[in-house]
């Protein structure tokens, strides 16, 4: 590794490690409310409404956390989200009834808000290869998410349910204050940004990327939150749960999740090397038979084929990342990724409600199921929008050598 790439290297390990923390800490609270339940006398009903505030500001948030990475750079909001994800975490794990418990998750999710369009553009700015940068640091989120719950509950029956938010919280502060050295006034950790030439494209391609980009946030945001919700219920009808076990269906579920975790370290390679329109056609264009498939074969039938579409719904995951990285001035990148994230994490408000209603009118999953192929079949249909060929050779990135990535 060259001295050049070192900063890089290093900036994008600290964007990596705060992606992990974003998903974590976002997954804290349906964990410890199991206990908080007992410790203050609530129905997990009333106890479970007390973390809406987080979910609302991690969606409400995210345009205005793009606009201010636009206006402050990255370094400074990615300080400001490590410090801002310990102080409301421990903040979380301090607070004394309801209303300040509220206050605190309400912060939580302000912050967290910021990392989404703030770090992706980050990721674009300082990789030589963005989609492999982008796949990995997906794979930094998803572990985050499959680890959230087993390392929650082991800190809330050891420790407490207050130290399941104050352990990682003090964990975030930590990693704030060797960023905060690290991308000091030398530059060294906050890296050096890839020169490409602003994206000389025309409005017509331009449109058509953003009509795709919309497309995938509402209707690939749709399918990867609720099959990642919907798995452990599907799992438990068409498995013998006598002989399984609820434990068993758990076991199943994060087998499937995390080994399709990795596969955006594949997929974010390909779009570089072969663009992402075949990409997100393969990958849409398989999730559709497939999600027919689980929501009308009986039987064991069904894990074998969750992980096949497990595999091509992560895969996806890093192309839209990619296409604003491409087609999107540096200038208004993070706003451009607040309005994807703003899109998807908005859809993902409604997947609970959306799984419920259509539970309780058909009895089973299979209804969720047909939906979610429409969803996809929409994907797939907007990919043919895409601009065909291979990542242009004019836009091979440079390495900067003397300014901080913003």
């Amino acid at each position: 590794m060259t001295g050049d790439q070192r900063p890089n290297a290093r900036a994008l390990l600290f964007i990596n490690l705060a992606h992990f923390i974003d998903h974590y800490f976002m997954l804290i609270f349906p964990t410890a409310v199991l206990l908080l339940t007992h410790a203050w006398g609530l129905s997990y009903a009333e106890a479970l409404a007390l973390g809406t505030p987080a979910f609302v500001m991690f969606a409400a948030a995210t345009m205005p956390s793009g606009w201010l990475g636009d206006r402050f750079g990255g370094v400074v909001m990615l300080r400001l989200f490590l410090f801002g994800m310990g102080g409301s975490a421990i903040m979380a794990g301090l607070a004394q009834g309801p209303a300040s418990l509220m206050v605190a998750m309400g912060l939580l999710g302000t912050f967290a808000a910021i990392y989404h369009p703030v770090a992706t553009a980050m990721i674009v700015n300082l990789a030589q290869e963005p989609g492999r940068e982008l796949g990995l640091n997906g794979v930094y989120g998803n572990l985050g998410v499959a680890l959230a719950a087993a390392i929650t509950g082991g800190l809330a029956a050891w420790l407490g349910w207050r130290a399941a938010f104050i352990v990682p919280g003090l964990a975030s502060l930590v990693v704030g204050l060797l960023y905060l050295r690290a991308s000091g006034d030398r530059g060294e950790g906050a890296g050096r940004p890839v020169v490409r030439a602003d994206p000389a494209f025309g409005r017509s391609e331009q449109l058509r990327v953003f009509a795709v980009v919309g497309t995938t946030a509402l209707m690939g945001g749709l399918v990867f939150a609720a099959v990642t919700i919907a798995l452990p219920k599907l799992f438990e009808e068409r498995l013998d749960v006598a002989v399984w076990g609820i434990a068993g269906v758990g076991a199943v579920t994060t087998a499937v999740l995390f080994a399709a975790s990795f596969t955006q370290l594949f997929t974010g390679r390909m779009v570089d090397r072969l663009g992402p329109k075949p990409i997100l056609l393969t990958a849409a264009g398989l999730q559709v038979p497939l999600l027919l498939a689980l929501g009308t074969l009986p039987g064991i039938v069904v894990v074998p084929l969750a992980i096949p579409l497990m595999l091509v719904v992560f895969g996806a995951i890093p192309v839209s990342s990619w296409l604003l990285g491409h087609y999107v001035s540096k200038a208004w990148r993070s706003r451009a990724y607040g309005m994807q994230y703003m899109l998807a994490l908005g859809v993902n408000a409604l997947i609970i409600p959306l799984i419920a209603g259509l539970y309780r009118q058909s009895g089973d999953s299979t209804a969720l199921f047909l939906l979610l192929a429409g969803a996809a079949s929409m994907v797939f249909a907007a990919s043919f929008l895409l601009p065909g060929g291979k990542p242009g050779a004019a836009r091979r990135p440079v390495m900067e050598t003397s300014a901080a990535a913003s």
